[in-house]
């Protein structure tokens, strides 16, 4: 689709710097056409027909063919027909547009008098239609056009000289006889600027391939740059508002992090103790103010341990480590994200309970095709949230099941709880302790 839209817009550019290419090229033989009227009676001589006739043909032509671009009557030939009848008249000026009224002059004098540098703006202005094939076509029409006009002249002449009519040690008087003659065609002088002008001629048209190129990379950086805000913008409204740019980044480049599945993993539930009393007789703002700033600072401990907050609960929040991003160690992050929150309520006016429980999680996107979210279900959830809630039971900040406790280092001193018959779950949980932290809300 990105490049399709930059193929348009190229072609619209190419469309464009045509039209531009060929006003300039029609401005140009205007103004040629009025010199040659102008300069031709200030030396006291009579405009030929033959000249004002082809150079007014051709600003004809250039004025057609900026009416016909951009029309359905344009084709894509019709470029190339316009810069090859340019260059090839050109070409025709210097073999049939007398150089003198006098017979004994020869033609070949006019490619000495004039030269081949009447073809480069020619060239040049094709750089303006963005085309490389059209720089590159222009070169090499001239070349030949040059060529085959040079060689029209040479063949009607009955006398020629050359470099190597000059002898090994010529002297002035032998330059003066060869160079100066009306006689001498300097072959190597047209195999010089014709090799000139055909270098010239691929180094421009190399020069606008290589814009183009850089075009279509900036054209592909932007669509990438616009795919992945999209990707953004669809993993925000997947996981929640909160989504750091470094768990954005990681999950654009797992495409398949989001898909459904069960992996082992670990949940995390908190929960704001005594958050009722703490609203009552507050202002909504400054509860709503407090609350997020709170969450945020949860937020950033849950990623700053390579978890991943999978929804906000009211006055609380639900992560998870090991899904939807792989970690080796979910319940030692868990546990350690824990004791952060903890120590993150004690800067703020409020004191939590935080549940955790590993095993099985399954995981997945749900909602419809406008709106998803990501969520997390099975035993392992249900779990992590009956021990957040009986927490409050137990006045304890952090309680675990026996599978995270297991994967826990001894210095993190948990307290054995023993087994628990925990309302809605079928058998006893073997339940352990954390670190106490802040009781109630603060003031």
């Amino acid at each position: 689709m990105a490049l399709s839209a930059a193929d348009d817009r190229l072609r619209r550019a190419e469309r464009q710097g045509l039209r531009l290419a060929i006003i300039c090229r029609t401005a140009a033989l205007a103004a040629a056409l009025a010199w040659y009227i102008l300069g031709s009676l200030w030396a006291g001589y009579t405009p030929r027909p033959t000249g004002l006739g082809a150079l007014l043909a051709f600003t004809v032509l250039g004025i057609f063919g900026v009416m016909v671009i951009g029309t359905r009557y344009e084709r894509w030939w019709l470029k190339y027909l316009i810069y090859a009848a340019d260059i090839l008249g050109i070409c025709a000026l210097f073999v049939w547009l007398p150089v003198s009224s006098q017979a004994e002059v020869p033609q070949i004098v006019a490619f000495r008098a004039y030269g081949i540098y009447y073809l480069f703006p020619l060239v040049a202005m094709a750089c303006l239609s963005l085309s490389w094939r059209l720089v590159a076509w222009s070169g090499v029409v001239a070349v030949v056009g040059w060529w085959t006009a040079f060689a029209i002249i040479v063949a009607g002449m009955d006398r020629r000289l050359s470099w190597r009519d000059l002898p090994a040690e010529a002297t002035a008087g032998d330059y003066e006889a060869v160079f100066l003659s009306i006689d001498f065609i300097g072959t190597g002088n047209r195999i010089e600027e014709t090799g000139f002008l055909l270098t010239a001629a691929l180094i421009l048209a190399y020069a606008v391939y290589r814009a183009r190129r850089v075009f279509f990379a900036q054209i592909a950086a932007e669509a990438e740059r616009e795919r992945e805000r999209a990707e953004r913008e669809r993993i925000s409204l997947t996981l929640g508002r909160y989504v750091p740019e470094a768990i954005a980044t990681r999950l654009i480049a797992d495409p398949d992090a989001l898909a459904p599945q069960v992996r082992h993993g670990a949940v995390l539930i908190l929960d704001v103790q005594g958050f009722t009393a703490f609203a009552a007789g507050r202002p909504p703002d400054e509860v709503i103010a407090a609350l997020d700033a709170f969450l945020a600072a949860c937020a950033d401990a849950v990623t700053d341990h390579d978890g991943v907050v999978i929804s906000f609960t009211g006055d609380g929040l639900l992560a998870t480590f090991n899904t939807p991003l792989e970690h080796p160690q979910p319940e030692q992050a868990a546990f350690a994200t824990a004791r952060a929150l903890s120590a993150a309520a004690q800067a703020h006016p409020f004191a939590i309970r935080v549940g955790i429980a590993a095993g099985p999680v399954a995981a997945g996107s749900v909602g419809s095709s406008r709106r998803q979210a990501f969520t997390v279900y099975g035993d392992t959830v249900n779990r992590a949230a009956r021990l957040e809630a009986l927490a409050k039971d137990l006045a304890e900040t952090i309680l675990v099941d026996d599978a995270v406790a297991a994967r826990i280092e001894a210095d993190a001193r948990l307290r054995d709880l023993g087994p628990r018959q925990i309302r809605g779950l079928p058998s006893p949980v073997h339940v352990w302790a954390g670190p106490k932290g802040p009781t109630g809300p603060g003031p």
